[in-house]
């Protein structure tokens, strides 16, 4: 394609300014005209095949190698998100309730408006909303008895108030305590001071945040921190990043030229979380835990969350250190025998779940020295999985790359041709889902930290359909964090318990006993 007739002198100096090289716009503008292929899924992931089933004395075993780690830790949270999409059918209520007025509370399921008010005095963010209210002389019972239910909720969500809508997860208040009630940023925080403290007692957390609210997560650290550190005897040392603008993406129009407004400027489109592994490959750190702002407990129910991830982390340094010891055997070089290289060779087909490709001539001793240390030389991520139980999201497949080889990889549904029957029999199979929850070991045998944008599938990003100024849009989201961004990682997947898996999708969620 040539950029000549595509991009002009103005646009080449806003391709400059967000720090997107043409040739990398070009590229995306290649992907709308092609589309991305499909993943090709062979089977499902399952417990003893490809899922790893960790027994409660292992889980021992694991842990203590975990305690017995002097390498640095840092605990990742994506963090940037508005929790607009939480309080999504609060805001419908306040804009339905002036001409429905009573039938909105029709519907008595756990996801509805009535529920959110016959337990609204159980949210931890109840105490707020009640001081918030008598600065005008009413109370959340008041209004209610009333039926002024949209005040209470314009109070909760909009600007003038308490801002709830604009707020990011991490400012929100989810978990009651007799102290007082803590948001999900600071659960992250107790959270860290659990399993990701280091031999001196730091703790490092890294968030990624959005401009507009790094003040707001930079202003609770300071309220909170040195509380913290006092109860849990550990020092925090707490970063935040934005998502890079060289991340964002071209939009086109239906006819895949790029979507310009009214100035004559391109209009760019954030990248998706896909964007983080840019900010993931900037921290200095040997593993670093990965886990969703919104996925915490409280403190009762933390016990089972600290076991996992301790032992998580420990199967990494177990995995780790035999391909670190494989790894400095075939680079010595030196009386390898055809034995050898067929025991790393299986090593590497029956525990990490790597397949080689048809083609690899298993006797030839350099063609499978070569594979071997190419396949081993990378990062490494232990994955935690739950047993499906209806929600949305990627699962855990075993697919073929095109490389030839074939991995263990989470995959989204859009990722898969759904409308091939054999396919959707896969998908449909799947037994497990992927509820983000890391282990990340960033570092190579050497101890350089690798370069992680060399270990990306740039072939598997997704096109939606948006609008702007009342016009359709093509956006590109890049290929998923923990999806494509992290294909080519060698991967291992462990069942996790359900209970350590908590998201907060919609407000209600917090209702949960979970979160109680």
């Amino acid at each position: 394609m040539n950029k000549n007739k595509l991009f002009s002198r103005k646009d080449e100096k806003q391709l400059a300014m967000l720090g997107i090289p043409c040739e990398v716009a070009l590229g995306q503008v290649e992907n709308f005209r092609k589309g991305f292929p499909y993943l090709d899924i062979t089977k499902p992931a399952t417990v003893g095949q490809g899922i790893i089933r960790l027994e409660s004395h292992e889980l021992d075993k694991l842990i203590g190698d975990f305690d017995g780690y002097k390498g640095k830790l840092t605990k990742f949270v994506p963090a940037s998100g508005a929790a607009t999409r939480m309080f999504k059918y609060l805001f419908e209520f306040i804009d339905d309730y002036p001409k429905k007025k009573e039938a909105c509370f029709n519907d008595k399921g756990f996801n509805s408006i009535h529920y959110f008010f016959e337990h609204i005095t159980k949210f931890a963010f109840f105490y707020d909303l009640e001081k918030e209210l008598q600065k005008s002389g009413v109370s959340v019972e008041k209004l209610v008895d009333e039926k002024k239910y949209d005040l209470v909720l314009k109070v909760l969500l909009q600007p003038y108030s308490m801002d709830y809508g604009n707020l990011p997860k991490g400012l929100i208040k989810f978990h009651s305590y007799p102290e007082g009630a803590r948001t999900a940023f600071e659960e992250h925080l107790v959270e860290g001071a659990q399993y990701a403290r280091m031999p001196n007692n730091d703790v490092y957390i890294h968030l990624t945040v959005s401009p507009e609210h790094k003040s707001g997560f930079i202003k609770l650290a300071k309220e909170v921190k040195a509380e913290l550190e006092k109860t849990y005897g550990v020092n925090f040392y707490i970063e935040y990043s934005e998502q890079k603008r060289s991340t964002d993406t071209i939009a086109v129009d239906i006819n895949n030229e790029p979507f310009r407004n009214s100035d004559g400027s391109i209009v760019f489109r954030p990248g998706g979380h896909g964007a983080l592994i840019e900010n993931l490959n900037d921290i200095n750190a040997d593993i670093v835990f990965i886990k969703n702002i919104d996925n915490v407990v409280p403190d009762r129910l933390k016990p089972q969350t600290k076991t996992y991830k301790k032992a998580l982390a420990g199967l990494l340094i177990k995995y780790q250190s035999m391909v670190f010891e494989y790894l400095q055997l075939l680079e010595n070089g030196k009386n390898i025998s055809l034995d050898f290289l067929h025991k790393v060779l299986t090593f590497t087909i029956e525990d990490l779940c790597i397949v080689p490709p048809i083609h690899l001539d298993r006797d030839n001793p350099d063609e499978l020295l070569s594979y071997l240390i190419g396949r081993l030389n990378r990062p490494i991520r232990v994955c935690g999985m739950v047993k499906n139980e209806g929600e949305p999201g990627g699962g855990p497949f075993w697919a073929k790359n095109s490389d030839g080889t074939t991995s263990l990889q989470i995959v989204e549904s859009s990722q898969i041709d759904l409308k091939d029957p054999q396919k959707k029999a896969l998908f449909d199979a799947a037994s497990h889902f992927n509820p983000v929850d890391l282990i990340c070991g960033v570092v190579d045998y050497k101890g350089t930290k690798f370069n992680l944008l060399k270990y990306r599938d740039i072939q598997t990003g997704f096109i939606s359909i948006k609008s702007k100024d009342g016009k359709e849009l093509k956006a590109q989201e890049l290929p998923g964090l923990w999806n494509g961004a992290m294909s080519d990682w060698i991967t291992l997947f462990v069942e996790v318990p359900i209970l350590t898996f908590n998201p907060v999708k919609t407000v209600n969620d917090l209702l949960r006993e979970q979160h109680q």
